[in-house]
């Protein structure tokens, strides 16, 4: 199995690889767009890593507060926004059950992929955890603001097929009020020997055989969850 916290702390660039051929369709952003327009938004978001959704919201928004836990990776976000020429932007390291931001400083709370390691690190307590999270989302929005959480529905599928050991924690996000909807983010690859590499690397070696070659090129197929509220 790939050591996703030795990844986090350690080989950015190599994940960055990964997931900047994710959503070549570019189904992801529109679908936020039609939760909540970011334009001129103040946006708080957890678990930037290395700012794959925060350099595509930050031309949008009024600001964006990016925090993660890995240093490692928000070096490469704060890379990539530098040459950017944006300035309206902050990063920082923290734990998403405490983030230094202030009480009703955002309009929207955006968190992609990340939440659901909460679950992932405390099998036996992930769901007291989860309250810690959703809690500090809720003091750190304005009334009225917007929640959105963006996590797997399954890589290597067409179709939704969310992985078992996050099924309860997406009950739940459902059950606190949370709507869900789904989108295409399916990877694209120049050649074969990308596609298995990077794979590999964040997978494992089980996703191999779900890479397909076909008239759209070489791709992974990837369901993407949003839940908002």
């Amino acid at each position: 199995m790939p050591d996703h916290p030795e990844i986090y702390r350690s080989q950015a660039e190599q994940y960055e690889a990964l997931v900047s051929r994710e959503d070549y369709q570019g189904n992801l952003l529109p679908a936020l767009q039609k939760i909540t327009p970011f334009n001129n938004k103040r946006v708080v978001e957890f678990g930037a890593g290395t700012g794959r959704l925060t350099t595509q919201i930050a031309p949008l928004a009024r600001s964006i507060q990016a925090y993660d836990i890995s240093q490692h990776m928000l070096d490469l976000a704060a890379q990539k926004l530098t040459q950017s020429g944006l300035t309206n932007w902050h990063i920082q390291t923290a734990d998403h059950r405490s983030i230094p931001a202030t009480d009703h400083s955002a309009e929207v709370i955006l968190s992609g992929w990340s939440v659901c390691y909460v679950v992932v690190d405390h099998p036996q307590s992930w769901q007291a955890e989860i309250d810690k999270v959703l809690a500090e989302m809720d003091r750190i929005l304005v009334p009225g603001g917007k929640i959105i959480l963006i996590e797997t529905l399954g890589t290597g599928f067409e179709q939704p097929t969310p992985p078992d050991h996050l099924v309860e924690y997406y009950a739940y996000l459902e059950s606190q009020g949370f709507s869900r909807s789904w989108v295409r983010t399916d990877y694209r690859f120049e050649n074969i020997e990308i596609a298995r590499d990077l794979s590999k690397f964040f997978f494992g070696e089980p996703m191999l055989e779900k890479i397909v070659s076909d008239a759209r090129g070489i791709t992974l197929p990837e369901c993407t969850g949003i839940w908002s509220k």
